[in-house]
């Protein structure tokens, strides 16, 4: 084994625990990062350019008819094969933590659709299924076994929230073991079915699962019901007649326990195991080999790496099997780095050493090849509230939607972007901030016409100082299809100011002229 520390040059604060890798010929991709996608990268996958022991990431692409797929942490996954040794295969994507906390219960299938020296393409499909669905969950496994020409596709384990029935307000969020119960998915009807094997008491979380054939093992795990890891090893044995399947469960010994353990596979026959967990405070820092042959299974105590300083006397560690018996290693940059949260990477190489050399040669051919983008990976912005789906113009006006952080159950699939006009010129791939107001996501207003709907404030040729005075109103506003900009723009309604009309001048009054010989009679009377 050889341990090899990477620098990582972009975006490493969103390598967090929980996150997964997926390997297509050779080429490792990053998923399920800790909030939603980056602007650069909609899709929230990247692909891992490692060249020269420095780590980049790179933004990959979605077709146009995939599915909206959330950055998911802890899910279960593994591939699928049209048959037991066919080249070509997808990966199962089930459940796991979606970015606002929430649990999924969803099945996606992945795959690689378009490949050239720039650019890898994915489909991404959600697959409705019907019978015992699983609940939502997280920390679970899922594995395909064949058997008698048939493949089917096993689940089992994890952790889920407390039921609404039995939530408190001092512990609603409160995760509780799933039951431990095998679920068998049957992908070409949709159908699932599950059982309950008297052998299997406790649910379990975080634990490794490994098949071969018909057949699987599984190994540790943790039960938060007894705060256990569990020392049993499993043996689930899958036949598939024309009727009903049947399910046996054998407990073998020779368990390890342990939990979040690493398993890579380094052969047809031999397997892994890294890193873990013997307790809450406890690092396992032993390695096993595993060998998988007619039916029976072998655990061996392996030479571990050298490990560093770093590793040993670090509280955590995280990480996930890269693939062709290599596993990346994380763990916390504590005080050490500028980013608080960023963390230190490893690749840990379980094969030979000549296979190494021809592996990391492999590994930089194809890095070569796939990274010839000038632009490189660009510093990526923080959205805590963006959603995306594949493109921007497969949605309409109607169908647009946000995300609502005050609403936990809403996912948002549809998506952020929408054509807001037929004239729309935002673009998901090379969109930029163009108001200095826009931090995280174009500006958007309502137009107030009918049920209202979202435009792009920059296709409306609206000023930033436009924008601000109409945001800090509460006045109705409408884009260019249903009013002129310039007249439709309803600011608050002018008050007229009254002038007081002018007073009315007093009237003089009138006098009366008297004669002299009145003014004499009078001026009498008044003496006498």
């Amino acid at each position: 084994m050889s341990l090899q520390m990477v620098s990582t040059i972009s975006n490493s604060s969103l390598l967090q625990p929980g996150f997964s890798l997926l390997n297509f010929d050779g080429h490792v991709f990053f998923f399920g990062q800790k909030g939603w996608p980056k602007r650069s990268c909609p899709t929230g996958v990247f692909l891992l350019d490692i060249k020269q022991n420095e780590l980049k990431m790179k933004p990959a692409f979605f077709s146009k008819d995939s599915c909206y797929l959330p950055p998911l942490r802890y899910p279960a996954l593994c591939t699928l094969r049209s048959d037991a040794r066919a080249d070509e295969y997808q990966y199962i994507i089930h459940g796991g933590k979606t970015p606002n906390n929430d649990l999924s219960d969803k099945m996606y299938f992945m795959s690689l659709v378009s490949k050239t020296s720039k650019k890898m393409t994915f489909q991404c499909i959600e697959k409705d299924l019907g019978g015992d669905v699983p609940e939502a969950r997280y920390g679970h496994t899922i594995n395909v076994v064949h058997s008698r020409g048939k493949s089917v596709s096993v689940l089992f384990g994890g952790r889920s929230y407390t039921p609404l029935a039995q939530r408190t307000t001092e512990k609603w969020n409160s995760v509780v073991d799933c039951l431990p119960s095998v679920f068998l998915i049957d992908f070409e009807f949709g159908c699932c079915t599950s059982y309950i094997l008297p052998e299997l008491q406790d649910g379990l979380s975080f634990h490794v699962s490994i098949a071969r054939d018909d057949t699987i093992y599984i190994l540790g795990g943790h039960s938060l019901q007894n705060n256990t890891r569990s020392p049993n090893l499993y043996k689930l044995k899958i036949d598939l007649p024309l009727g009903s399947p049947a399910v046996t469960c054998t407990v073998l010994p020779g368990g390890i326990s342990v939990s979040s353990a690493i398993v890579t596979q380094v052969s047809d026959t031999e397997f892994v195991l890294v890193g873990g967990y013997h307790s809450d405070n406890q690092k396992r820092l032993v390695c096993n080999t595993i060998v998988l042959e007619d039916s029976k299974i072998e655990i061996i105590e392996s030479v571990s790496p050298e490990w560093t300083p770093d590793i040993k006397h670090c509280r955590i560690w995280f990480g996930c099997d890269m693939g062709k018996g290599s596993v990346l290693l994380g763990i916390p940059g504590a005080n050490k780095q500028l980013i608080p949260d960023a963390n230190y990477f490893y690749i840990l190489r379980c094969k030979g050493a000549e296979e190494d050399k021809e592996e990391e040669l492999i590994t930089q051919i194809c890095s070569q090849t796939s990274s010839e983008d000038p632009g490189d990976s660009t510093p990526f912005e923080d959205s805590e509230e963006f959603c995306f789906s594949a493109e921007a113009n497969s949605f309409d006006v109607d169908d647009a939607d946000t995300y609502n952080e005050d609403d936990e159950e809403d996912e948002s699939e549809t998506g952020y972007w929408i054509t807001c006009c037929a004239s729309c010129n935002i673009d998901i791939n090379t969109w930029v901030p163009f108001y200095s107001t826009e931090l995280n996501k174009p500006a958007m207003i309502l137009c107030s016409n009918g049920a209202g709907h979202w435009v792009h404030a920059q296709c409306m040729d609206l000023s930033e100082t436009m924008l601000l005075r109409l945001s800090e109103a509460n006045v109705k506003y409408f884009c260019n299809k249903h009013v002129d900009l310039n007249k439709g723009l309803q600011t608050p309604q002018k008050v007229v100011c009254l002038k007081k009309p002018p007073m009315k001048p007093l009237r003089k009054k009138k006098t009366m002229k008297l004669s002299t010989s009145t003014k004499k009679s009078f001026l009498r009377r008044l003496f006498e």
